[in-house]
């Protein structure tokens, strides 16, 4: 048989040349190559290409990596070598070649083309081919597939990892030394930053913002058309959009100038809805945007329903995400009428209560109880029956997500003065910040890779963590200056307040190397002392850089002017022996260069790349399948693995007893105990854990955490106590409800005692006897 090379010329097929492409990837991996080589001839073709039999090589060792992690190295290091190849066939040899050829090819803006061409030499000789040795095969294919910069007329890449890494680098630095700091972070796999950031750092259009924030559009026509277009601005730059819909009167409410009635806001999201599907980012990312609404709102109920499977297609909405923004009053009443007292929850209209946005804490409770006294609701429902509805929705469709207004405002560094509120969180729930009609909030996001500051020993390195938050804030505050704004309000708002969001992801990592289960309280103090550090060393780097360049033009309206800190917001004592008073002294004196600085997206990607566990998230299955949009890939979890291979353990039958148990090895007799603790998956550990380490870290997140909770069979009395409890111990925000089983909320559920509760009762059950509802059974 024939294999046409790259360069067109054709040769006879050789299996030892195969066999030694294969065996110069494994790089002493411990794999049978000759047999990987005898699969890829099975699948070889008279005239089949040699980029085709690279494919084939790099696919039979993707499907093995659920027999063994290591042939997801050995796919990766393939991956690379071709990857080099389509780069080098195409005259791109340097780094600074790669930018030379995206530049011609209208890719790259001209700044960083005279930043590269002024330090070729230095920039060049700084790449570090080695670094992709840091890649799994899903990550780097992911890289390959979605990030990596492509010749517009013949879509091959025209850069490879490490000069898409350093060219990220290049975008944001304002010197040589910077480019090779930052690059150092990112091809370590240390720090990465988000998305946007990845996709457009050096480009034509530098839009790296991951979030905007939309406060409600004002009750008009030209309000709500002006915000489907900001909408549609944004999200073509990449752009997650949160907005709220809290001002927008209710069906039914009257409108003076035609004499008719409105229609509610249900019509107007089925509008957004469309919108959103539309404006898809060229590709690169679905549209994607979050609408929330208050408690309050007469649509409420309306609202809730949008999201359903069943009912009017035309008052459904499938391509935008719902969420609630709870005021604590809500939260109040409900403890009432669970405790047996008789009290209702009032809806009104925004055209008669519209002050009712711009509130929070005791001035809500004050105005919405005059409102109350004096009639003006339009509807009053036990709140019992509405917190139902809301854990109904989030059971059923995992939207819905539960978001606190009064702990999102008062522990907010935003809100010193009261003029300034924050009426939304963003798409997934991790930015708080202040909107209005004049402002537009705007978060850059990056997150470090906590699994990389764990030593060959166990021990957690503190001061690398602190080193690399530090520098990791930098960059992230040079993005504001740089970033393209789609749309001028978004600007304004940016440079007023200057935050961002610095997040962590690789935890369940850190607790799989130091050996410590996910519940432990060992795990709830590491957690801690992880977030601590990296929140004073934001205020530090902050500081410095506001001694440099200047504090925020906001700083005086904020609660650090006057030395409170988040952790005083929620009373809570520092643990680390970091320098507290002196950098309360120059926060003081020279002021903070950000608003906010903390926030713990879902880094659902970037975690991907480098190739750890999401953000904060337990672990959801030791051996799964993953679909995205780069394919189907195997997940399998390479630190049991490694304990099975190290106690004799790892055999075909152990692989498919794990299979069959839908990745839990909980039944598995043959695993010792300890792992078993040590490995458990997100449906098997108590929520209440989750919860408490959200609730311990949260003290030292400016902004809020992207908090996923997980029940595998969904009862109502179940996610009415959770929800109750994040509420009680302070949570801002949530976000899905992740199951995988049938949901068994209905109209009734019947207990192990046979007694039956309606989802009313449930919920009246659940926070009465948390610790032991019968409707949880």
């Amino acid at each position: 048989m024939k294999v046409v090379k790259r360069s067109g010329k054709t040769e006879e097929m050789s299996y030892n040349k195969i066999t030694a492409r294969i065996k110069r990837s494994a790089n002493g991996l411990k794999i049978d190559c000759a047999l990987l080589a005898q699969k890829v001839i099975n699948g070889v073709r008279d005239g089949i290409s040699s980029r085709e039999i690279d494919d084939l090589a790099i696919q039979e060792a993707a499907n093995s990596i659920g027999l063994d992690p290591v042939f997801g190295r050995l796919a990766a290091n393939l991956l690379s070598s071709v990857i080099e190849k389509e780069v080098a066939y195409q005259g791109i040899s340097s780094f600074s070649g790669a930018i030379k050829n995206a530049f011609e090819n209208g890719l790259i803006n001209e700044e960083t083309m005279k930043f590269v061409e002024e330090n070729m030499i230095k920039l060049d000789r700084a790449v570090n081919k080695e670094a992709d040795g840091n890649f799994e095969y899903f990550g780097l294919k992911t890289v390959y597939d979605r990030y990596l910069l492509k010749n517009p007329q013949s879509r091959q890449v025209i850069e490879t990892p490490q000069y898409f890494f350093l060219r990220v680098a290049c975008g944001l630095a304002k010197d040589v030394r910077e480019a090779l700091e930052l690059y150092g972070l990112l091809s370590s796999h240390s720090y990465m930053a988000s998305t946007p950031t990845l996709f457009n750092s050096g480009t034509r259009h530098q839009q790296m913002s991951s979030c905007y924030l939309l406060d409600s559009p004002p009750d008009s026509l030209d309000g709500i058309y002006k915000g489907y277009a900001d909408i549609a601005r944004l999200s073509k730059f990449a752009g997650g959009i949160g907005v709220s819909y809290s001002r927008v009167r209710a069906d039914g409410s009257l409108i003076k100038g035609t004499n008719g009635h409105s229609n509610g806001i249900v019509p107007w999201l089925k509008t957004l809805d469309s919108s959103v599907a539309a404006v898809n980012q060229g590709g690169k990312r679905k549209g994607a945007a979050c609408v929330y609404i208050e408690t309050w709102h007469a649509d409420i109920e309306d609202f809730l329903e949008l999201r359903d499977n069943t009912g009017d297609h035309n008052r459904r909405t499938h391509h935008i995400n719902i969420a609630n923004w709870v005021p604590d009053l809500f939260m109040k009443r409900l403890e009432k009428s669970a405790s047996g007292e008789k009290v209702l929850w009032s809806l009104f209209d925004p055209a008669v209560a519209p002050q009712l946005v711009d509130l929070y804490g005791d001035e809500f409770e004050t105005e919405y109880e005059r409102l109350e006294q004096a009639g003006l609701y339009k509807k009053q429902v036990d709140p019992s029956d509405l917190y139902a509805r809301m854990m109904k929705t989030l059971a059923q469709t995992g939207n819905g997500w539960m978001n606190f207004k009064d702990a999102a405002n008062r522990k907010s560094n935003q809100t010193k003065n009261k003029e300034n509120v924050i009426h939304l969180s963003n798409l997934c729930t991790e930015i708080l910040e202040v909107t209005s009609n004049s402002e537009t909030a705007v978060c850059n996001l990056g997150s470090i890779n906590l699994s990389k500051f764990v030593s060959s020993k166990g021990k957690f390195d503190f001061k690398s963590l602190e080193e690399t938050a530090k520098t990791a804030i930098k960059y992230l505050d040079r993005v504001i200056d740089i970033n393209f704004y789609p749309i001028p309000e978004a600007k304004e708002s940016n440079l007023k307040w200057r935050p961002v969001g610095l997040g962590i992801m690789g935890l369940q990592d850190v607790f799989f190397k130091m050996r410590l289960p996910f519940d432990s309280a060992e795990a709830l103090d590491l957690s801690n002392r992880i977030q601590e550090v990296i929140y004073f060393s934001a205020l530090r780097q902050s500081c410095d850089l506001a001694k440099e360049l200047g504090a925020h033009p906001n700083f005086k309206d904020t609660r650090a002017a006057d030395g409170v800190l988040q952790h005083d917001l929620w009373g809570v004592s520092s643990v680390t022996k970091m320098d507290k008073k002196a950098l309360r002294d120059d926060i003081k004196k020279h002021g903070l260069r950000n608003s906010l600085m903390i926030a713990i997206a879902p880094t659902a990607t970037i975690a991907s790349i480098v190739g750890v566990y999401e953000c904060i998230e337990p672990q959801v299955s030791n051996l799964f399948k993953r679909e995205t949009l780069s394919g189907e890939f195997m997940q399998v979890n390479r630190y049991l693995i490694e304990d099975l291979k190290r106690l004799n353990l790892w055999n075909e039958d152990i692989r498919i007893e794990i299979v069959k148990a839908d990745g839990s090895i909980q039944n598995i007799e043959q695993i010792p105990g300890d792992l078993k603790l040590l490995y458990r998956t997100a449906w098997e550990l108590k929520m209440k854990s989750v919860i408490d380490l959200a609730a311990g870290r949260a003290p030292f997140i400016d902004q809020s955490q992207s908090l996923n909770l997980y029940i595998e069979n969904p009862k109502m009395g179940q996610i009415s106590s959770m929800y109750a409890y994040a509420w009680k111990r302070g949570l801002k925000t949530t976000y899905y409800l992740r199951s995988r089983g049938a949901s068994k909320i209905g109209k009734t559920v019947e207990t192990s005692t046979g007694k039956q509760y309606t989802d009313s009762e449930a919920v009246v059950c659940s926070l009465e006897n948390p610790e032991a509802c019968e409707a949880c059974q």
